[in-house]
């Protein structure tokens, strides 16, 4: 591994839905990807409930395939919890179980998750089940399916839906790899219609727009915007994120 001029890291997305990573954080996994890094996505609950139509034992499979041919294309290791939707809680042993074991799997540098004040449920139980499990992972008497790792690692929060009340400490330009996450995005074929009719949210509209605010603030075209964990043991003197 080598950091600061950081290359050659295993790093872990951590989201709540299929298609939150490809929202909130494609471009600077696909970033990490280009810079030698080795990305793997796990998205804890399968999206089963997100169709006015499709009943959910179907629509978690097609979300599930969907997600993995979002992955195919840029080149990530696909996982998942298959967590129903709104099923996730961060007091529930066996769903920190599952991530504890997906970190240990993968033995990350940093971990990027949901942001723990977002505006539904498996969000915010996704960002703590993923803080808790970050360090439960290192405890060598706390036996699961895998071994402890040995350190305890950064974790950044991916912005917030819409941007509201989530204020970046630190930017990535996305500008060059911006249409590949929108070509990730559009793998979620079943999101359009129930994205529109639920929320009147146009998801590849919003996405370019809140990708456009990020970089405005930054003085690029587009960007993703982070938070860190700002905790004692998950800090480092060195930059994770790409530049």
């Amino acid at each position: 591994m080598i950091f600061g001029g950081v290359k050659n890291m295993r790093v872990l997305c951590i989201s709540a839905h299929p298609d939150d990573m490809e929202i909130n954080c494609a471009g600077t996994l696909l970033k990490c990807k280009a810079r030698g890094d080795d990305v793997f996505v796990c998205h804890v609950n399968n999206g089963d409930m997100g169709h006015f139509e499709i009943m959910p034992d179907a629509l978690g499979v097609m979300r599930t395939n969907e997600a993995r041919r979002s992955c195919n294309l840029a080149g990530f290791t696909h996982l998942t919890c298959n967590i129903g939707d709104l099923d996730a809680y961060y007091q529930n042993k066996e769903q920190k179980d599952l991530l504890v074991d997906i970190i240990r799997q993968v033995n990350p540098d940093f971990i990027i998750t949901m942001y723990p004040d977002d505006y539904m449920c498996d969000h915010e139980a996704t960002s703590k089940l993923t803080f808790d499990a970050a360090f439960m992972a290192t405890v060598p008497h706390y036996e699961t399916n895998y071994p402890a790792t040995n350190d305890v690692v950064p974790i950044f929060y991916m912005d917030a839906a819409q941007g509201v009340n989530f204020q970046p400490t630190e930017y990535v330009d996305i500008t060059d790899v911006f249409d590949q996450k929108i070509e990730m995005l559009l793998c979620h074929e079943s999101q359009a219609k129930w994205l529109w009719e639920h929320d009147r949210n146009d998801y590849t509209q919003s996405t370019r727009v809140l990708a456009s605010f990020r970089g405005m603030q930054c003085g690029v075209k587009y960007a993703e915007g982070f938070r860190q964990c700002m905790v004692g043991l998950k800090l480092r003197p060195k930059r994770y994120l790409p530049e």
